[in-house]
């Protein structure tokens, strides 16, 4: 089949065209996690007595905003920012979690990391799965949980948002690089 010769430069324009939107929709994307990423930190430091000092003496940040659900087995995700402070570099990235055992209802929460040398952040967006057993009851829209101290050279800290979700599970969380926001 010949294609005709006026259809080459169209289906080239085309390709450019496409490839111009998604790097449009990857900067609106980079855009609104970051300015989530501001405001939960915001909501932390109002919220959380100590938070402020601890980011002071922080290398560096990640802030995710996340979803789970859960009816016997949870699932959920999300997308945020690791923010290396004195280099000045953000990297994008997502993040999954599943876990079985007792799970009923759904969440929308915030996971904010605060690593405390640079080579901690950097072990963390190099990825790798951060499991754990948890045992928790959470519900509200303005709960904090978490100690105020870095433990293993990082601190966590969770904002729920909205919903409420009861669960008892062993539940695995893997971060990774979004290799199309970066």
């Amino acid at each position: 089949m010949l294609v005709p010769r006026s259809f080459l430069p169209l289906a080239a324009l085309s390709l450019l065209a496409a490839g111009a939107w998604a790097q449009d929709d990857a900067a609106e994307r980079r855009a609104e996690l970051d300015a989530n990423a501001q405001e939960t930190l915001e909501k932390l430091f109002a919220n959380v007595d100590g938070s402020q000092a601890l980011y002071d003496e922080s290398a560096g940040y990640a802030v995710f905003a996340a979803t789970k659900a859960g009816f016997g087995i949870a699932g959920g995700g999300g997308a945020g920012v690791a923010v290396d402070k004195s280099a000045g570099s953000s990297t994008y990235m997502r993040m999954g979690t599943a876990g079985v055992g007792f799970s009923f209802g759904a969440q929308r929460y915030d996971i904010v990391m605060l690593f405390q040398s640079a080579q901690r952040l950097q072990n963390f967006v190099s990825g790798g799965w951060d499991g754990g057993a948890a045992a928790e009851a959470m519900a509200g829209a303005d709960s904090a949980g978490a100690g105020v101290g870095f433990i293993d050279g990082a601190a966590v800290f969770t904002l729920t948002n909205a919903g409420a979700m009861a669960s008892a599970n062993v539940s695995g969380t893997r971060f990774w690089v979004a290799e199309d926001l970066n």
